[in-house]
């Protein structure tokens, strides 16, 4: 598959950060299938299977700067093998990540360089407004723009009630009803998707991403897993992330469906969404207020009166702590590193004055 570059998102901003690898004999590519550490890319002359090189592999300081689907990387061709070496990961100006699970502190890409995320959640005992909230947090932090799609309608006689729920925890966020199976309201996505644009579908496993990216694509591409009538929970039809290509413009990535959501990131998603807190502290007495039991808390008397959900505080308070565990953990991995570095330095000083020594 040939293309031009503009077509697979190329702009302005990733032609000025490969300014320096062009007269160097090197190609921009995108990555458009990540399984293990094992790659495809597409560019101008078509699809490679691609590898890192050796040199990129031992200057990496985490996972999180090995390329990921949607990530445009550098590379030298193998022309008649059609494989490809990746010499560098460029910029990237959008990603969703999250901390890996377990207790490791480290960054998982998910999707980069992205302009849209669909937020899919399945109108069954997969329903849940927290778990919406906490999609919408670090999908604001991704620098995407999100859209919620409230799948399997066709199954819930409160769609619509849901659907106004959803729309006040997701202020500003366009949200739709739609039906997969049923092929309802899958029309109404198009308008998002544009060419040289990416979109990329997040959400539980069995809420019908993948059904929904075969209605896109106009064929069964994807496999499709039947759901467990027990909790509406599905199994990961989808094992790996892959960008695809529609042919009416346009580019959508499927990712695996997520049990476990742990933040990564500054707060900046959290603060967005939930503003309506965020301006409550504002006249709060005290600077720091915890919004438990001081007094004069604005949050406090907005759920007295009814204007807040307790639950949705309980929310905010619950990823707030996350964020902040988070950045600890940053901090100590940081000081452990830097330590490490200067026992090392030290180390290496002590040998070079002893060689010295010996060499007198």
């Amino acid at each position: 598959m040939i293309m031009q570059l503009s077509d697979l998102g190329w702009s302005s901003f990733f032609e000025l950060n490969f300014e320096k690898y062009k007269n160097e004999g090197f190609l921009a590519m995108r990555i458009i299938r990540e399984n293990r550490e094992k790659y495809i890319a597409c560019g101008e002359l078509g699809e490679f299977s691609c590898e890192v090189s050796g040199t990129f592999r031992f200057h990496a300081k985490s996972k999180s700067q090995f390329p990921a689907v949607g990530d445009w990387v550098v590379t030298s061709v193998i022309t008649n093998e059609r494989k490809a070496i990746i010499q560098a990961v460029l910029p990237r100006k959008s990603g969703f990540s999250r901390k890996v699970a377990g207790h490791i502190t480290e960054e998982q890409v998910i999707a980069t360089n992205i302009d849209i995320v669909f937020i899919i959640t399945g109108l069954d005992l997969n329903y849940n407004l927290r778990r919406i909230e906490r999609f919408l947090s670090i999908a604001w932090e991704s620098k995407a723009l999100p859209v919620i799609l409230l799948n399997k309608a066709d199954l819930c006689p409160e769609a619509e009630l849901r659907k106004i729920e959803v729309e006040s925890v997701a202020i500003g966020v366009d949200v739709y009803t739609v039906s997969a199976t049923q092929n309802v309201g899958i029309d109404i996505l198009k308008q998002y998707i544009q060419k040289g644009k990416t979109i990329a579908f997040l959400g539980s496993s069995g809420v019908g991403k993948s059904t929904i990216i075969n209605s896109l694509l106009g064929k069964e591409q994807l496999k499709v897993n039947d759901v467990s009538e027990l909790g509406s929970r599905g199994r990961h039809t989808t094992t790996y992330r892959e960008l695809f290509i529609l042919s009416n413009g346009g580019m959508i990535i499927d990712t695996p469906g997520m049990r476990e959501l742990q933040v990564w990131g500054e707060d900046e998603g959290l603060k967005h969404v939930f503003d309506d807190i965020e301006k409550l502290s504002l006249s709060c007495r005290y600077r720091n207020c915890s919004h438990q039991n001081e007094p004069d808390c604005a949050v406090q008397i907005a759920i007295s009166e009814g204007t807040l959900d307790p639950k949705r505080l309980e929310s905010f308070l619950k990823m707030k702590r996350e964020f902040e565990y988070l950045q600890d953990r940053q901090t100590m991995k940081a000081s452990a590193i830097e330590k490490a570095n200067w026992k090392r330095i030290s180390k290496l000083a002590k040998s070079i004055k002893k060689n010295q020594a010996e060499s007198d």
